[in-house]
């Protein structure tokens, strides 16, 4: 995937992709059983911003790292506030990408800062010009200070805004053709908003451009009663729902062989039952792989 920032023509080679397309959340409850159980699973995903204090953390992730290809998934850059994204923040990201030369690096389209007040949430963002305008321009400025392109993820919401401009799937399609950027589709945040915000999600994959999907997430959720009704929460930290695997057997065949991780980060359970949720994706994947090379061919 190359990088075309709008006010850069330059490149950027990025690592390639792991040899399997399933993938796992590495947390600090794992670090031990990884390292010696290596369960088959094709790539890790992490945080990055748990590692910018080095210590024992970092060196569990170098010891990950010697195992597996890695991904970095930020959760603080907030590409979607009304300033710029903080450059002590990039910093500390590019050092990582440095030294563990992840081959994807992503973030959300939403907000967590504003001036000197950091969220301890991804706050959704009003689907309009306006707002669009500020993510891009946050995009372009980290794929500039990081020399690659970034993936940007669709979040869950709870509420929706009553001036949207345009759909959700409009909004990323239109980030990445402005910005090059790719696109991480988590398909379970997809699912969460179309019950809580009532939509088809399969309608909403459709019409995600598949060009610049680089990643998906798939996760569990809970529901939560309150007195107007019930809504999903993405809680990850639930196995994935039937309902979800649905969902992603239809972006697989929209998208074809795509790298997808499976999050979880509260509640966990053992190693090798993530590993096993990685490999039921893994599954699905190869069992429409022939149908896309023989397509291709």
């Amino acid at each position: 995937m190359a990088f075309k920032a709008s006010d850069d023509a330059f490149t950027h080679p990025v690592p390639t992709t792991p040899e399997k397309e399933g993938g796992i959340g590495l947390r600090s409850i794992h670090y031990k059983d990884l390292i010696e159980q290596k369960p088959a699973t094709g790539w890790l995903e992490v945080h990055p911003e748990n590692y910018f204090g080095g210590g024992i953390h970092r060196h569990y992730l170098t010891k990950a790292r010697e195992l597996y290809p890695l991904s970095l998934h930020a959760v603080g850059l907030s590409l979607g506030s009304d300033q710029p994204v903080d450059e002590n923040h990039l910093r500390q990201i590019k050092e990582l990408i440095e030294i563990y030369q992840p081959f994807q690096v992503s973030d959300h389209a939403s907000w967590s800062a504003s001036g000197n007040a950091h969220l301890n949430d991804l706050l959704p963002l009003p689907y309009t010009e306006e707002s669009l305008s500020r993510l891009c321009n946050n995009i372009d400025r980290t794929q500039n200070y990081f020399g690659r392109t970034i993936l940007l993820e669709n979040p869950s919401s709870y509420v929706a805004f009553a001036d949207n401009d345009m759909t959700e799937y409009d909004f990323l399609n239109e980030a990445g053709k402005r910005t090059g950027c790719g696109l991480l589709l988590d398909v379970n945040n997809i699912f969460v908003q179309s019950r809580n915000h009532s939509f088809d999600p399969y309608k909403y994959i459709d019409a995600v451009n598949p060009e610049p999907v680089g990643e998906i997430h798939l996760a569990g959720h809970i529901e939560r009663d309150f007195e107007g009704g019930t809504i999903l929460v993405d809680s990850h930290n639930q196995y994935v729902r039937p309902e979800v695997w649905d969902l992603f057997e239809h972006a697989i065949k929209h998208l074809g062989p795509t790298p997808t991780l499976i999050e979880w980060d509260s509640d966990f359970p053992a190693l090798k039952d993530l590993a096993g949720e990685a490999a039921k994706a893994q599954t699905i994947i190869d069992r429409h792989a022939k149908e896309w090379n023989d397509a291709a061919e």
